[in-house]
């Protein structure tokens, strides 16, 4: 059996992002069969009675410093600095992705997602151009799905889009997420197992059967 990993996201978490780019450019995973399903992170944090780091006194500093120190040792490009309007509301910029996977189902979609979230993802926290504004996010968008296919991804994002984004975050829900990034994989005996966060990649490879490489970040992942 193939080994398989989703990926529950939302452009607002920073460590959604580092995981992203990480099984996105670490040749470690070219042979896993992955999936990203975007979900509204808010809604997660509500469902589960749980307070964002951020409103969290001294874990406010803490999560900054954490976020900045995995993306040096994994070499991937974040602002030094929080974005001022952090935590942004996401729910138009997930809607839109999510209507996007409606309106190119399967595999089609899958890639057009990717290609997207190759984009909003700097976009907000390299460049920390406000994606979750309707405009900018129309703006990233058409640079790559054209003017037209990021107008009916716009428009499909209020009614398809907002159905589809309360499916998954349900779906995430299920699979007993309570944060992001949220880690569902199966190894090639077919046993599935959860991980949350980049700290936890490590036992993750292992439950694939994969040895772990080597490199800075992998090699802080003990």
């Amino acid at each position: 059996m193939a080994r398989k990993l989703a990926l529950y996201v939302d452009t607002v978490s920073p460590f959604a992002y580092e995981a992203y780019y990480i099984l996105r450019c670490d040749p470690i995973f070219k042979d896993v069969d992955i999936t990203y399903i975007p979900i509204f992170l808010g809604g997660v944090m509500k469902a589960c009675g749980n307070t964002p780091p951020i409103k969290i006194k001294n874990k406010d500093v803490w999560i900054n410093k954490t976020r900045l120190r995995w993306s040096k040792l994994f070499a991937i490009p974040m602002l030094e600095k929080t974005p001022p309007d952090f935590p942004p509301l996401t729910l138009l910029a997930m809607r839109a992705l999510c209507a996007l996977t409606v309106l190119k189902p399967g595999n089609e979609g899958q890639e057009a997602l990717v290609k997207c979230l190759d984009k909003l993802y700097p976009a907000y926290w390299v460049e920390g151009r406000k994606t979750y504004e309707k405009d900018v996010l129309a703006e990233v968008l058409s640079g790559i799905l054209g003017k037209e296919g990021a107008n009916k991804v716009m428009e499909a994002a209020g009614k398809e889009g907002k159905e589809r984004l309360g499916e998954n975050t349900d779906q995430a829900l299920a699979d007993g997420a309570f944060g992001l990034p949220w880690f569902v994989v199966e190894n090639e005996k077919g046993v599935k197992d959860t991980f949350w966060g980049v700290d936890h990649l490590g036992l993750l490879l292992s439950h694939l059967g994969i040895d772990k490489p080597v490199g800075r970040g992998w090699e802080a992942l003990l």
